[in-house]
């Protein structure tokens, strides 16, 4: 297979393992397929299971978790030709498209599988809780990422009580932390998107280690910063342009922000206050 062939492959892969809850075990089996993407529609069960170190009976719940009636409805899916041109000619997914058309369609599809992937709310809603109680609530996000943590943090302050935005790599990131940990918090919202900074990853490591729950939003389940006890809420990320677009990652954030309304009684109460101030101060324009 050429290349160009195995990075076909490889994406595909990604693609259908994006969206859907996936449990460490199953985690290994798609990190091994992902690895190894020539091959993965030619192994057997009982060969997948051995190179990912997991059962056989694993590998078959693998294949229904990804909507699959068993393991050979997977690989007969994989073993499937997939056009190339990805579109209708002369749509804005067609060979006749040109490049910002394109990146347009690539962000819509991302928004589908963002939308498939909510067909089951009971991770964001889990992670709305989970934030809601974090009294602080840190939100990180360094880089890339930044822009997805700041805008969070900057509605999340207008109903939660105390938000602490972790926006600035360096050797002060650890002592936010500490200090976030020893003023009461029990989770951290982290928004980790490509290129993913080592910073991103220490800080995820000390925020375990200090018994922090973290929720992830994600590019991807295989991102390199994600660990297998962090609540993940992955949202994917276009590469068309020269810079990654980000639209699902946003809309996630925002959802993720009305399920931590949901688990503040006092939220409406906190927007109706923010609202008389802002008016009494003239802050908007009419």
């Amino acid at each position: 297979m050429s290349e160009t062939a195995s990075a076909r492959a490889g994406t595909r892969l990604r693609t259908l393992f994006e969206g859907h809850r996936l449990t460490p075990a199953q985690r290994r089996i798609a990190h091994c397929m992902v690895r190894q993407p020539q091959e993965a529609a030619y192994l057997s069960s009982v060969e997948l299971a051995r190179l990912a170190g997991v059962s056989q009976p694993s590998v078959t719940r693998f294949a229904v978790a990804l909507g699959f009636d068993g393991y050979p409805a997977l690989r007969r899916a994989l073993r499937a030709p997939v056009a190339e041109d990805g579109g209708e000619p002369g749509g804005a997914e067609g060979p006749g498209a040109n490049v910002y058309q394109r990146a347009v369609a690539s962000e819509i599809e991302n928004l589908r599988q963002l939308a498939a992937s909510l067909a089951d709310p009971g991770p964001v809603a889990e992670a709305g809780r989970l934030l809601a109680a974090s009294r602080p609530l840190p939100v990180l996000g360094l880089r890339a990422a930044a822009a997805q943590a700041r805008g969070f943090a900057y509605f999340a302050a207008k109903v939660h009580p105390e938000v602490r935005l972790l926006d600035e790599g360096g050797s002060m990131l650890a002592d936010r932390i500490d200090a976030a940990v020893a003023a009461g918090a029990s989770a951290l919202l982290c928004f980790a998107l490509p290129r993913h900074p080592r910073e991103t990853a220490r800080a995820l490591e000390l925020a375990r280690a200090a018994g922090l729950r973290v929720v992830t939003v994600a590019d991807s389940a295989f991102a390199p910063v994600v660990h297998p006890d962090d609540l993940l809420l992955p949202a994917p990320v276009s590469t068309t342009l020269a810079f990654d677009t980000v639209c699902a990652p946003m809309l996630l954030g925002r959802v993720l922000l009305e399920a931590m309304c949901d688990a503040l009684p006092d939220a409406p109460a906190r927007l109706e206050s923010f609202d008389a101030r802002a008016a009494e101060r003239a802050l908007f324009l009419e």
